[in-house]
């Protein structure tokens, strides 16, 4: 709305109720934190071998030697898929033979683990692939549980704008909050693998759309120079606050049922926020509810202490403004003109990368070497200073500059990683840690960059499509870390070879720092690089040039 900032400027920038609702949003956000990366827990994998049953008439030698032996990681460990035939290994043990002196192991037959597996209980106790199986030929049920939590997030992405706009910011952001500690709470009593997938679908709509409703919600309530500080460092350092919980509850509770029951119930503190979270005046004006709003920026007045002038919302002229709005854009205008085009495809692909680095290395953690539970702790704490210092970047520094040096420091300490020897296993997690926070920066950026270089006209549409980028790239991450199974290192190459390719793309994208946000496609910042064409006769143009309060409306991580 282009007058609510002037009627409601008598408010202030940083009262009382706008420390509130800066606070309060932002901790609605904590749950998203843990909730988000949950599965690096639940879907832990412990050290497994094959069972050999108690039945079996083996002698106690035979019995050791049942397992095969599988260079991994250059040493020898016993398989984790395989043993040897168990009715040739009875049989040799009735005739009183020896393994390896009287019967050559590496010539005997093997067969799978037929009766089962054994799992080490030193860093787990139970997870959802110890329960159901999850290892061996069905070991990519694993990584497919996560992809399926971030199609619900695709899906989440879909609905929740269209749900906000016609329902309200406070209903939708407290229906899904509901949504995803119910579906959470309903998986803890999951009876299979495919209930607990098709459920964990259902918690990632509920959790993108209450975080993106708690964002808009943000974005319209506070005030201009509030908005960037709530964008940028609110919410994502109370995310990141709920990452670093994450850890703590799991070294506690080694049961991946006790844990997602502890995730869940931090949802139920939300329940009384519904009579202290207003609904987004902004909203209710474009809804025709004048009352409503002004009822609500009434009570905002008297929580800061300021006396409200007696009119403070002139329904006539905000339904002038109303009825002066035309949406005669579309999708396919991302498309129209050449150089639109080529920043609509940066874009998307920009997205989709650093989105592939950053689920990739978080969800990667269990596979470094050291304590799980400390190295996600770090992966969490290194994302505070990695959001401070690209808020900082943002307010002083060129953009295409600073995502180009965050990515090629994520993406270059990333292929370092392979050459680093053997035995400085704490240099290798210190640069997957420096990596994280390269990465982390340019997520950070990547939504105020894109923002700025779409014309108010196609913004939403462009970020838009951008964030379903970013979605998928989330969805194939999980597979980037199921390769490591096969190569320790690929992982890193792949990721890191990837993001040194989107550094190399952001130095050609136009610069927008200190530039006026364009208002029209004509009015966009050009590709480096691009032939310019003059716009031809029939290029619409627009007159628009009204501040858009959800210029981060699709950002979510």
């Amino acid at each position: 709305m282009r007058d609510y900032d002037a009627a409601t400027a008598f408010l202030g920038e940083w009262g009382r109720f706008q420390r509130l609702i800066f606070f309060l949003l932002s901790a609605s956000i904590i749950p998203n934190g843990f909730n988000g990366l949950s599965i690096v827990f639940l879907a832990g994998t412990p050290e497994h071998r094959c069972v050999v049953p108690r039945g079996a008439n083996l002698s106690a030698e035979w019995r050791n030697a049942s397992i095969p032996l599988e260079l991994r990681d250059g040493q020898e460990v016993p398989s984790r898929c395989r043993r040897y035939r168990l009715a040739a290994l009875a049989n040799f043990s009735a005739l009183g033979l020896r393994p390896g002196s009287d019967v050559e192991l590496e010539a005997l037959e093997q067969e799978p683990c037929l009766d089962g597996w054994e799992y080490s209980r030193d860093v787990y106790h139970s997870t959802i692939v110890t329960e159901w199986n999850l290892v061996c030929d069905d070991d990519w049920k694993g990584p497919l549980s996560t992809s399926l939590f971030f199609v619900g997030v695709l899906l989440g992405s879909f609905i929740s704008g269209q749900l906000s706009d016609k329902f309200g910011r406070k209903n939708v952001l407290f229906a899904t909050l509901a949504m995803q500690t119910g579906f959470s709470f309903i998986q803890v009593f999951s009876t299979s693998w495919e209930m607990f997938s098709v459920l964990f679908v259902l918690v990632g709509m509920g959790q993108i759309s209450n975080y993106v409703a708690a964002f808009v919600l943000g974005t319209e309530i506070l005030g201009k120079s509030v908005r960037l500080l709530f964008s940028t460092l609110g919410v994502c350092i109370f995310y990141a606050f709920g990452y670093m919980l994450l850890p703590l509850f799991a070294f506690f509770l080694r049961d991946w049922r006790m844990l997602l029951l502890a995730l869940t119930l931090p949802g139920l503190l939300c329940i009384p926020l519904w009579w202290i979270i207003p609904e987004s005046p902004r909203w209710l004006i474009s809804m025709g509810r004048f009352q409503e709003a002004e009822d609500i920026i009434r009570k905002a007045a008297k929580t800061n202490g300021i006396t409200a002038p007696d009119v403070i919302i002139d329904p006539s002229e905000l339904q002038d403004v109303n009825s002066q709005k035309q949406q005669t854009y579309t999708i396919l205008d991302l498309l129209r003109t050449r150089n639109i085009l080529t920043i609509t495809i940066m874009s998307v692909l920009l997205w989709m990368i650093i989105s592939v680095g950053y689920f990739g290395l978080s969800l990667d953690t269990p596979n470094l070497h050291g304590d799980v539970y400390v190295n996600c702790f770090l992966s969490a704490v290194t994302e505070v200073p990695a959001y401070i210092i690209s808020w900082l970047l943002l307010r002083n520094l060129p953009r295409r500059y600073s995502m180009a040096a965050a990515l090629f420091l994520g993406g270059c300490v990333l292929l370092f990683i392979q050459l680093v020897p053997s035995h400085l296993n704490v240099l290798s997690i210190l640069l997957v840690m420096l990596g994280k926070f390269g990465i982390t920066s340019a997520f950070s950026m990547v939504y105020v960059y894109t923002a700025e270089l779409y014309p108010t006209v196609v913004r939403n549409m462009g970020v838009g499509a951008s964030s379903m980028a970013s979605r998928l790239g989330s969805i194939l991450s999980p597979y980037f870390v199921y390769l490591g199974a096969y190569d320790r290192f690929l992982p890193y190459i792949l990721m890191g070879s990837l993001t040194v390719l989107s550094g190399i793309l952001t130095l050609f994208l136009p610069e927008s720092y200190g530039m006026p946000l364009p208002d029209t496609i004509d009015q966009m910042l050009r590709v480096k690089g691009l032939e310019y064409r003059p716009p031809s006769s029939s290029t619409r143009e627009s007159k628009e040039e009204e501040e858009n309060p959800e210029i981060f409306k699709s950002t979510a991580f």
